[in-house]
């Protein structure tokens, strides 16, 4: 192989001009792309575009997961994948998802640049809807792909509006049978997403690349509270059954279920909070709230869990409130295989870069792609560790590094046996 040369400038235009597929009417660099709307299939068209003319091989799903191939000398063997998301949470950055997207393409780019050839192909994906935004449960394209997101169920996903998501992939063009959607169990021989930190722990420590041994997984629930509304001057306060302050105190009782496991990486979260019927001078009579509580640890996230389901039995008697808890998901962890570990520790290696070994937070498309495949992650800096804000930044120096390592690591691992 040729010394390799990640073209920084085209995939810096490259991730420009994709953050331009927009739906939200603010300035640039804010980006909301939400599955299944028109700058969505702008986007995509956009990326099926680029990797047609990187002579790659394009195939889409029955959902609009999308796969672009670079053939290997011995095609009959499982593919090596690498890939992430392009879909945007409203007004936030152009760099979570895009970055392993893009960079993937361009690590292709690269490699086929440097006249490298693979003996496994290469194959780059584009998940459908990483993010929670449009059905309320997150990497459904990789929870189908895995098998964790049966057909059925998928199919009878709803947004707010209540549309199904089988009329509404439909109606975007994406057709066919929505069991096809699973991958068989040797498809890949190996995973590896390239992704920005989303967390201060590189730049703080001036590193270039973290290493991913672990990803956290999360718990999330809905609690629909009812109690009873009334004039907030009328009801008196010895007979209120106030749903709000009921969920005041399951709140921060979710706070209190984190603290309490002794975890260093345990996180719960009250991220709505929807209030019937939101008026001053009325008692609140319904709450919803959602919930997301996680760890890369099983015992001590289900722990919170446990803690938070008797913290709302507790406060809904003792309050006279009604509480119905609906679990969205509760997936496991994931441990990185220690094939793409090696493989990406190598390729730092190859590149004199510096590297630190860490968890992942934040889940990816990684963690159900690990029910599939030997999987990893390598991840970048990101500018004070903000992201899902307009204001999420990798440079471009920080991203050409990250291509490479990339890079090296799916040529290592396209040559394996």
């Amino acid at each position: 192989m040729k010394a390799l040369n990640v073209n920084i400038d085209r995939l810096t235009a490259d991730l420009n001009e994709l953050a331009r597929f927009s739906g939200e009417s603010v300035p640039p660099p804010a980006v909301t792309r939400v599955l299944y709307t028109e700058p969505d299939l702008q986007a995509r068209a956009y990326f099926k575009q680029l990797c047609t003319d990187a002579g790659l091989v394009i195939r889409e799903d029955a959902i609009g997961n999308t796969f672009a191939r670079w053939i290997g000398s011995q095609p009959e063997l499982p593919a090596v994948g690498t890939g992430s998301h392009t879909d945007a949470i409203p007004h936030s950055g152009m760099y979570d998802g895009t970055v392993g997207v893009l960079g993937g393409l361009e690590a292709i780019r690269a490699l086929q640049a440097a006249r490298f050839s693979p003996t496994r192909s290469i194959e780059l994906l584009m998940f459908t809807s990483e993010e929670p935004t449009r059905f309320g449960i997150g990497c459904v394209g990789s929870r189908a792909m895995s098998g964790m997101l049966v057909p059925k169920k998928l199919a009878d996903l709803h947004d707010a509006d209540g549309l199904r998501l089988d009329d509404v992939r439909q109606a975007a063009g994406f057709v066919g049978s929505l069991a096809d959607v699973r991958l068989l169990k040797d498809y890949y021989s190996a995973f590896v997403e390239l992704h920005i930190e989303q967390g201060p722990i590189l730049e703080r420590e001036k590193l270039p690349i973290g290493i991913v041994t672990a990803i956290a997984a999360p718990a999330s629930m809905t609690v629909e509270l009812t109690g009873e509304g009334g004039h907030a001057g009328a009801v008196l306060m010895p007979g209120r059954k106030d749903a709000l302050c009921a969920a005041a105190e399951i709140i921060l009782a979710v706070e209190a279920a984190a603290k309490d496991t002794g975890s260093p990486d345990a996180v719960a979260t009250t991220g709505v909070c929807r209030v019937h019927p939101g008026a001053i001078n009325s008692v609140p009579s319904k709450v919803t709230l959602m919930i997301d509580i996680r760890d890369v640890n099983l015992a001590p996230r289900d722990q919170s869990v446990q803690a938070v389901r008797a913290a709302i039995d507790e406060v809904s008697k003792r309050r006279g409130v009604s509480a119905v808890v609906e679990m969205l998901n509760s997936d496991p962890p994931a441990a990185m295989a220690p094939v793409v570990v090696n493989a990406a520790e190598g390729a730092c290696g190859k590149l004199g870069l510096p590297f630190k070994k860490m968890v992942s937070r934040a889940y990816h498309d990684s963690l159900f792609m690990a029910q599939v495949c030997p999987t990893g992650m390598i991840f970048i800096p990101c500018r004070g560790g903000v992201s899902h804000r307009p204001d999420e930044y990798s440079s471009p120096e920080e991203i050409r590094r990250g291509v490479e390592v990339l890079a090296l690591t799916l040529a290592e691992l396209s040559c394996h046996s």
